[in-house]
């Protein structure tokens, strides 16, 4: 890549790696080289704040500290650990990809980009950040903030959603890390454009590199980078029963399992169903509606008894609007002889307030739950 292609690299990188160094924000991943720390603390920081990560990652590392730890411990004391982050999948994929680690390479994170490559849920971000901010190679680290930082300063006006915009921003990226730290400079970007450089009124005024900033000098920084709009997350309507026991369960809650594979897959719920919009208008016609599937779908016999709340949930694409009725068993005495289902995708089982702690949920269940036991 001729020099001339991008001019003021070096100004770039010296101005943004001595602004780091002067005021870097002290992180709890910052204080270690150990990788498995930082692959936790990158895998947590996707799509997720820093504050919101912070305490995950203390009581993550906490209960699992080693490779060794986390290969061995139960898929749900894992997923437990990990709600209230969303976007399980990535709990899951960091741990098959620990089990990889201790498998192939004696419980070693591979400090070469062909092998810590092939690791499961490890893609070029993560890997450049393991690998540099662990063992200082000169592997570019290029997420969402950096790639608007380099459309900004370089003035790159192709879409950074298109694969080819991606690619050549790790190639700039990669030839701006200066001899011997790596680590260091990426971490920098990140966090220059995380606190200066920000989607929205970026901080011009106090920017170490605004002297030289293509986008500041054409009056453009509000419109890099160039993104094509993601579509909305698809609305979907579901009614949920919450189902309370009685008899031998009273104080308890009716939970389901949900299927071995796709959308937060084996995590623990309340039953619901999904319904086309408009479909059961009012709560008597929703709560018949709720009793019919759930007999017709899953054989479980339940009496729906009052409106209880509303919730909603945004997933990356689709957001749930769910209406939660209070139900219970048709059965007189709420025991579990011949009313649960056994031939369903889903396994049922009774909890108590006590018992959460037991069960990983998706958000909205979680919010469910504690305004049900706050009111008792």
């Amino acid at each position: 890549m001729p020099s001339s292609d991008y001019p003021h690299r070096e100004y770039f990188a010296e101005r943004l790696l001595a602004w780091y160094r002067r005021g870097k924000r002290d992180l709890p991943w910052r204080r270690s080289r150990d990788p498995y720390h930082i692959w936790v603390s990158e895998v947590m920081l996707q799509q997720t704040r820093v504050e919101t990560v912070i305490p995950y990652y203390h009581r993550f590392l906490e209960r699992f500290p080693t490779i060794d730890a986390l290969a061995a411990a139960p898929e749900e004391e894992v997923l437990k650990l990990w709600e209230g982050l969303g976007y399980y999948s990535r709990a899951r994929n960091l741990q098959s990809a620990v089990r990889e680690v201790k498998e192939r390479y004696g419980g070693v994170v591979p400090d070469t980009k062909e092998d810590i490559a092939t690791l499961k849920g490890v893609g070029p971000y993560t890997s450049g950040a393991i690998l540099s901010i662990a063992y200082n190679k000169p592997e570019p680290a290029v997420d969402g903030n950096v790639m608007r930082v380099l459309a900004r300063f370089f003035l790159i006006e192709e879409d950074i959603m298109k694969p080819g915009t991606r690619t050549v921003m790790e190639k700039l990226a990669r030839s701006l890390i200066p001899d011997g730290e790596a680590g260091d400079f990426n971490q920098a970007l990140m966090e220059f454009g995380a606190l200066v450089c920000s989607p929205r009124s970026p901080q011009c005024l106090t920017c170490p590199v605004m002297e030289r900033c293509a986008a500041r000098h054409e009056g453009r920084e509000d419109d890099l980078p160039v993104k094509k709009k993601a579509k909305p997350p698809r609305p979907e309507r579901r009614l949920a029963a919450f189902i309370e026991g009685s008899g031998e369960h009273a104080g308890k809650v009716l939970i389901r399992q949900r299927p071995q594979e796709g959308l937060l897959a084996r995590m623990w719920e309340l039953p619901h169903i999904l319904v086309e919009q408009g479909a059961g208008t009012t709560d008597d016609e929703a709560m018949r509606l709720l009793q019919g599937r759930l007999l017709q779908d899953e054989t479980l016999d339940v009496l729906p008894q009052e409106p209880f709340m509303h919730a909603e949930h945004t997933f990356s694409h689709i957001h749930w609007d769910m209406q939660v009725y209070r139900c219970r068993l048709a059965s007189a005495d709420g025991k579990t002889g011949g009313a649960l289902p056994e031939l369903t995708p889903f396994h049922y089982r009774w909890m108590g307030h006590e018992e959460m702690e037991q069960y990983a949920f998706p958000n909205v269940f979680v919010r469910i739950f504690r305004e049900a036991f706050k009111q008792g």
